[in-house]
């Protein structure tokens, strides 16, 4: 979308919506292995951040992350799953058996943190999935 629908009561709104919503995002990423939600749902707030941004300001929106940002997110999230399981390959137990990596010294705090990065890893992946998914969407023959 290069022009956005934006007035000033739209500008203002969003303004003042997105650090509240970026502030909720966290909020449910770092609950999330305590209570339901997690990665999934924080990365689809960020990304609703980030394509209201576009919506309202067009393609100078301040939270304005392209094409090539979002597939840099996305990869990077499946990498950082990615490298979290075969770590605890490598430490010899299971693919995501948090308990042996050597990152804490109690088995429960390396679990609380592993899951706490594939959560990270997850968030980058969906935010970066919703980006490509409204730029590809709405791009309407524009050639790149």
């Amino acid at each position: 979308m290069r022009k956005g629908f934006g007035s000033i009561i739209l500008d203002v709104g969003f303004r003042h919506l997105t650090p509240f919503l970026i502030l909720y995002a966290v909020y449910v990423l770092v609950h999330g292995h305590y209570g339901p939600g997690g990665g999934f749902q924080a990365g689809a707030l960020l990304g609703l951040a980030v394509v209201l941004g576009r919506v309202v300001q067009g393609q100078d929106a301040e939270l304005g992350i392209g094409l090539s940002g979002g597939l840099v997110l996305a990869c990077t999230g499946a990498l950082i799953f990615l490298a979290i399981g075969l770590a605890s390959l490598l430490w010899g137990g299971n693919f995501l058996d948090y308990g042996v990596l050597p990152i804490a010294s109690a088995p429960a705090e390396a679990r609380a943190l592993g899951i706490l990065g594939i959560e990270a890893g997850v968030t980058m992946g969906v935010m970066g999935v919703i980006i490509i998914m409204f730029d590809l969407l709405t791009r309407r023959g524009e050639r790149e």
